[in-house]
């Protein structure tokens, strides 16, 4: 079963309002609603929202090169997190599904979730200063 576009929009608001108050049990909680509700395809659908409010709208067309100054030293979820958004910038869903579907099999998900949904905030926060 997927969910509706309005239902992963919610699902996404609810993990950034947990990430936003800083519970981090929250925000797995809210992941964890959503598979079981709606398997790992949902949780997917959320993440991929998250990496969309990252990069914003103002993705310029062709391929995207973000640059992660460090990320070789990085650790897996923050790895993880910036080739997420790096596949979601350039459009590359199977990519991300790629990742996702390495970081669950790894048992390493949740963790990058978390990770992906604090980066989300820090990049919000940052634009409104």
């Amino acid at each position: 079963m997927t969910d509706s576009p309005q239902q992963t929009l919610d699902d996404a608001t609810a993990v950034l309002r947990s990430a936003l108050a800083g519970d981090g049990d929250a925000v797995v909680g809210a992941f964890d609603a959503v598979v079981d509700r709606s398997g790992l395809a949902g949780a997917y659908g959320v993440a991929w929202c998250l990496a969309a409010t990252m990069v914003g709208g103002s993705v310029p067309s062709g391929r995207c090169a973000l640059d992660f100054p460090g990320i070789d030293e990085a650790g897996y979820d923050t790895r993880w997190v910036a080739r997420f958004v790096s596949a979601y910038a350039n459009a590359d869903a199977d990519t991300g599904e790629a990742l996702f579907g390495a970081a669950a099999a790894d048992g390493l998900l949740p963790d990058c979730l978390l990770t992906l949904a604090g980066s989300t905030v820090a990049t919000l926060r940052s634009r409104a200063a």
